[in-house]
Formats: C-alpha cells, structure tokens, sequence
C-alpha cells in the first residue's frame, strides 16, 4: 500500500509540531534581528534606565548636595574661577563636576530636575559604552552586562543623589578613555592615544577613583594575551598611571586638609586596614549578588585583629583568587582584579571622610561593580546559549524576568532620595544607632521648620555619640532658631570645649550674643573665628556689625571693606559699607557702594531706600525719589 505525503490542505490548522517550530523560528529570528539593530537596543536601554529611576526624577536636596549645586558664594564669575583656582572653594577639588554643577545652576536655578536628568543620562550613556567596550573585547554577554549595570539598584545611590555626578561624569570618561585606549592597541595610532589620555583627565577632574583605568587595562590585556609585554603594554601606560597618582595624591591630601579625614576613627593599623579591605569586598559582592537592604548609610564595623573570625574575610578573598587562578580561568579572574583594583582606594587602605561613619558605601563600588557584572553577563550568556537556536524564548524570559526583577528594585530603591527627611527616616530604620543619621534626620527636619522634632532628633544623636561637637552645634542651631537663645549659647559653647578650633560655632555664638546685646562679647568670638579662618567673610562683616553698634564707624569700615576684599559678590557688605561712608560725610562714596550692592542684588527693596537716603543727603531729590518709586515697586511685587 503506498504511503501518502501529508500536507496541510489550504485554509486548515497545521499540525502541533509544525506551529512549534515555527513559533520557536519566529522567535528565534526577532532575537538576531534585535542583536543586529544596536540602535534600538540602545533606545531600550536609555528608555528603561530613565523609567526605572522616574521617583528620583523630581527628588530634593539631600545631605550635601547645597554645598555641590553651587552654593551662592561661587555662582558668578569670580565663583566660577575659585571653583578652578582655589582648593577649599569647594568640598573636593573637581573642577570639571563643579563647573557643570554652575552650568546648570545658570540653566535651572534652584530647581532639581535638570540635575537629576543629567545623572541619570550620563548613566545611561556610560551603560552603552560598557557594551562598546565589551564588544571590543569580544566578552559574551555585552547587551546584558549594559542593562545590569543601568538597572542594578546598587547604583542608585550614585545616580539619584545630585552630589555623585562627579560618579556619573568620571563613568562616562573612564569608559571613553578605554574604548579610545583600546583602538589604539589595535592600530597604535596617536590619534587614539591622544584622546584616551584626554578623556582620563578629564575623568579625573571629575572623580579620582579612574586612577585605577591604567591598571584595568592592563588586567584586560592580560586576559586576552595570558602575558603582558613591558614595551606593548606597560610602557604607553606610563603618563596615565603618574596622572592619576599625581591626581590621587592631591585628592588624598583634600581629604585631610579640608574635608576631615584624620582623627580617631582613622587611627587604624595596617592589619585592622586588612581586615576591613576583605570584609568590604565580600560585602559589595554581596550586595551585587543579592540587593537586599540598601542604606544609604550602613552601619560601622568593630574592627578587631584580635577576633579570628574577622581573619575569615581577607582570607576569603585570598582563597577565591587562587582558585580562580589554579583552575585558569582568566575571565573570572580579570573580572575580579579588576574589582579590586577600582575598589582600592575605598577598601580602607586610604583616608575618607566617610570612614568615619561607616567603612562601605553603595557609591564606592559604582565602577567597581563592572567586573563582577560583566562576569555574571558572559556566565549567564554562555549558560543560555545552549537554548539559543533551539528554545529562544527560553533566554528571552529569563533575561526579560532578571532585569525586570532589577529595574523594579532600582524603582523602589529611588523612592527613599524623594527627599532629606525621606532619605533619613529611610535609612533610620536601617541603621538606627547611627549618629550621623539621627543628626541629618534632625538638620532635614529643621529646614522643615518642624524644630520640636529637630531637637529631639539631635537629642537622640547625642545619646549615642555624647562627645562629637557637631551635634551640639546643630542642636544649637534649632535651639537658636526656635528663640532659646540661652540653649543655644550653651550648645556652641560645649562645641567649642569639644572642639576648640570650632569656627563655625564661634560665629553663631557671636551672632547670638550680638542679638543679646552683649557686644563685646560677640566681637571676641567673631574675632576667633576670624583667627581661626581669616578668609571668612561673613566673620569680617559680622564683626562690622557690632563694631558699628558700639560706635566704632572706622573699624565697622575696615571689617566690611576685608569682607568685600575676600568676596567681591557679598553684596551686603558693600551696602553697610556705604551705610557706614554716609553716616561719615562721605555721600558719594556710599552711593557708590550702595549701586554695586544694587546691581549685585537688584531686587532687593531695602537697597534702593537706603541709596536714596543717600541721594538726598546729597541733594539729588529726583535721583532718591526715583529709588524710593523702586523701592516701594519690589516691596509690592513681594507681598502679592
């Protein structure tokens, strides 16, 4: 009997089998076609990090983000140039971060949004370049490690919190400075050369954790050679690695003079610095490995040589390498070194300012974490492959799943940056023996105008740490604010026995006894903080004030025209000033004070009355008439 080809009839179902195959065929082919259209992958990276981070899009102030968004004193002109001139003008010399943070002040003002949209752009971008440079290396996985890294909550603290675009801008040039170093491997072309070399100091400008880029390339060399050649690979390397320790080292030094990183906390010997580099890097990885319970401040070890388990941890690290090595495996290897590496200088081996609160942070491992990821893209990519051609859909759901998984944790993380008070009550319940965040949780609540809770805030924080001056000088502050005056002197005075060179408690219990009407008394602190810091100009004019009170015209005179000296833009002080020349006979000279203090501050109504005080006393009637016309204008616009 002969056998008949079966065919499915016109218009009729086709079999199971055959509907499979062609669904799996289907499938299979939008995957290689969406591997071969990078734009649209692309788009789909940048889409799904912006959406990922929608609840930092309109996020506040939080911690010391009004000392980066360009605080008024370096918002003009002169400003910009002590940005670049002057260290100490701002918290860490970066230049280039604290140009772009005046940039966008010019554009938007006060407002946030537009800071957030740059850091989350830069990451985004810094995101698509990993996959070009990956792809360069010819690492599998490129397009996963991309979306882990954009998408991973690990990184929200760096993208979120406005003061990390020095972490966002340093990304983007770190990995354009490899791309560009690694073109010129290939053709040794100085073009290249050139650029990767620009590119790196442009990144240190912005953050000198990519000192370390050098030493990355090298680890990368090393895992596509197996060896490394002193002439190909190290010698062009050279100008990059004095670069970026010339840069470290200033940074190093910033961080001692001008942020604060010396003291107790950081009298740690070389072992207990061991023992906190091991427990730090298990750490991160873990928090990689399994995102559970990110604080923005995490608790502050006890470290101990004399506890065998703390040992545990260097040792670890130690062991995970060996066998990583014993078992040749240089991908995981490089990926490791290269982890290491980037995390070096917060490992605890060098001085920053925020060991003193705790030795881990999530924004410490933002390059870092490119290692690890990248490992885990080319491990999940291979173990996919082998369902590739035959189930696709296979690795289709499971990357969709994982990143879906992620950019939903990255949501959720960004909902605690909405703002200060959010941030800390967050963190509180995360860390809540932390004295640093009962402090800033009382400083958010403060600017809130909600000093009761402030207070007791500040209370709670000195519980746990009864010795740290900066509480008292903040809870002297609300105490301040709050019209307890006699609290207030009390709380600057007990953070000046703790910390004697405490300018900025002498200025504020200055203030407070001028308020008091103990003058002398105020001119003495003022003068302290003076001694202390004699660039502070707000200490000259305060001192003016009171010299002024107390009769004393020229010395009132001398302070305000220092003050002017050290701050050109302080437009308050020119007004005294002129106040002051009036008061002497000098009516041109006042007037002349008074119109740059206008034209510093020309909305303010009091300046112009005061000019026309002035112009009268000089006979120009129409002149004050028409300033006293202005005066009463801005005070309308005011009060509607």
């Amino acid at each position: 009997m002969k056998r008949q080809e079966k065919r499915p009839d016109n218009g009729q179902a086709q079999p199971a089998a055959a509907l499979s195959a062609g669904n799996n065929n289907g499938v299979a082919g939008f995957l290689r076609w969406l591997r071969r259209h990078d734009g649209v992958l692309g788009v789909l990276l940048v889409a799904a990090t912006l959406a990922a981070y929608q609840p930092a899009w309109h996020g506040g102030l939080i911690w010391d983000d009004d000392q980066h968004v360009t605080p008024p004193g370096l918002r003009s002109l002169h400003g910009l140039g002590r940005i670049w001139t002057q260290l100490g003008a701002t918290q860490q010399y970066y230049p280039l971060v604290h140009t772009v943070f005046w940039v966008e002040h010019r554009l938007w003002g006060d407002g946030t949004w537009g800071c957030h949209w740059v850091n989350m752009l830069l990451h985004a971008f810094s995101a698509l370049l990993l996959v070009r440079v990956l792809r360069r290396l010819n690492v599998p996985g490129a397009w996963l490690a991309g979306f882990l890294f954009a998408l991973h909550p690990v990184e929200v603290e760096s993208v979120a919190w406005i003061s990390e675009l020095k972490n966002t801008m340093s990304g983007v040039f770190y990995l354009g400075a490899a791309l560009a170093y690694l073109g010129f491997d290939r053709g040794r072309g100085r073009w290249n050369y050139g650029l990767a070399l620009g590119l790196f100091a442009l990144g240190l400008m912005c953050k000198t954790v990519i000192a370390s880029l050098p030493g990355a390339l090298l680890v990368v060399f090393w895992r596509e050679r197996g060896k490394l050649s002193w002439k190909r690979d190290a010698l062009p390397l050279v100008p990059f690695f004095m670069a970026g320790a010339g840069a470290g080292l200033l940074t190093a030094w910033v961080e001692r003079r001008f942020i604060g990183a010396e003291g107790a906390e950081f009298e740690l010997s070389v072992m207990e610095r061991i023992l906190i580099a091991g427990r730090a890097a298990w750490f991160y990885l873990g928090k990689l490995a399994w995102p559970s319970r990110l604080s923005f401040v995490y608790p502050r070890w006890e470290v101990s040589g004399g506890e065998w388990w703390q040992y545990l941890f260097p040792a670890g690290v130690l062991a995970l390498a060996g066998v990583l090595a014993w078992r040749r495996w240089r991908g995981p290897l490089a990926g490791l070194l290269f982890f290491l590496g980037t995390l070096f200088p917060a490992l605890g081996f060098l001085n920053v300012y925020p060991f003193r609160y705790s030795f881990v942070a999530d924004h410490f491992q933002y390059l870092a974490s490119l290692g690890p990821l990248t490992v885990a893209a080319a491990g999940i990519s291979g173990a996919l492959g082998l369902y590739r051609e035959r189930k696709p859909y296979v690795e289709a759901v499971l990357c969709a799943g994982l990143l879906g998984v992620l950019g939903t944790l990255t949501w959720r993380q960004c909902g605690m940056y909405a703002d200060a008070e959010t941030l800390w009550r967050t963190t509180l319940q995360l860390n809540p023996n932390s004295c640093l965040v009962q402090d800033s949780l009382g400083v958010a609540l403060e600017q809130k105008g909600k000093l009761d809770e402030a207070i007791e805030a500040f209370n709670k924080a000195i519980l746990i740490k009864p010795d740290y001056a900066f509480l008292y000088m903040n809870r002297g502050s609300a105490k301040g604010t709050k019209g307890d005056s006699d609290g207030a002197i009390a709380d600057w005075t007990r953070a000046i026995e703790l910390k004697p060179d405490f300018e900025e408690a002498y200025n504020n219990r200055g203030i407070a006894k001028g308020v008091r009407g103990d003058l002398d008394g105020a001119i003495a602190d003022f003068s302290k903080t003076i001694e202390l810091n004699p660039n502070d100009a707000e200490a000259h004019s305060n001192r003016g004030d009171m010299r002024k009170a107390k009769g004393d015209v020229e010395g009132a005179i001398a302070d305000w025209s220092k003050a002017i000296e050290l701050k050109p833009d302080f437009a308050d002080a020119w007004m005294k000033r002129g106040d002051a020349k009036r008061t002497k006979g000098d009516v041109d000279g006042a007037i002349a004070d008074q119109s740059k203090a206008i034209e510093l501050k020309p909305d303010f109504a009091a300046f112009y009355l005061g000019r026309g005080i002035s112009k009268e006393a000089k006979g120009d009637l129409d002149g004050a008439a028409v300033d006293r016309a202005k005066a009463i204008e801005l005070q309308a616009g005011s009060s509607r």
